[in-house]
């Protein structure tokens, strides 16, 4: 589903050229569950947004669904996120003007989905990931777990072929930290590829695949089975 090769990503002021990001190479299954690792700085983020065609590439080239997409423009990446891509933000990202039922609706709206079919897709949404009994709430008005769980509602009421996660437990406790995280699970589980950056050993345990990345450079990667071998040994 995703393919990159050879990718470079260079930021430039008058005074300084930083390499960001350098000779990716990442493919990514359709269905597959993959984490991203790395200290702060070693470009995990970069790559995501990259992924998310919310930046350009100054390298290499990138394939989604077997098209080279690195050279769209913006109403062309825009029309492929809207389809194809939801985010999940460590800040939840929720607008405050709007009640949960709003926030949830308006990618469907951005899509021109009929306000009736709208209505069915957003309280199924709410209903899976047991937020119905808050619709008309505001975000302040919730929760840092339940704000999180409606931004994995507006991420997936699409129906999205691919999850982008950046620290999506960054803000939550624990407890809610692990249902967020179950609820990847089981999107995952049910066909959706999610690629997710994290710092959490324990979060990234949940994926198929961890990458680590280290100064703009992917250094490992281990599967799952290794993962398993661990999970058994704790």
């Amino acid at each position: 589903m995703i393919n990159i090769n050879d990718l470079d990503k260079v930021y430039r002021t008058e005074e300084i050229e930083t390499l960001a990001l350098s000779k990716i190479k990442l493919h990514v299954k359709k269905g597959e569950f993959l984490a991203v690792m790395g200290p702060s700085g070693c470009g995990k983020s970069t790559l995501l947004n990259i992924i998310g065609l919310l930046d350009d590439i100054d390298g290499g080239s990138y394939l989604f669904n077997e098209t080279e997409v690195s050279h769209f423009n913006e109403r062309k990446r825009a029309e492929l996120r809207k389809h194809n891509i939801g985010f999940v933000f460590q800040s939840f990202n929720l607008i405050d003007e709007l009640t949960v039922y709003e926030n949830v609706e308006l990618p469907l709206i951005y899509t021109n989905v009929p306000k009736a079919e709208r209505k069915k897709m957003v309280e199924a949404v709410l209903e899976k990931v047991q937020i119905m009994h808050r619709r008309n709430h505001f975000p302040q008005q919730l929760s840092g777990g339940q704000q999180q769980r409606v931004a994995v509602a507006r991420a997936v009421v699409t129906n999205p072929k691919v999850i982008l996660a950046d620290e999506p437990t960054g803000n939550l406790d624990s407890t809610n930290g692990n249902e967020v995280m179950h609820m990847l699970t089981e999107l995952n589980e049910s066909g959706t590829t999610i690629v997710m950056v994290t710092h959490s050993e324990h979060d990234a345990k949940f994926a198929d695949r961890i990458v680590r990345m280290l100064d703009g450079q992917i250094i490992m990667q281990q599967e799952r089975a290794v993962k398993n071998v661990e999970l058994q040994q704790e």
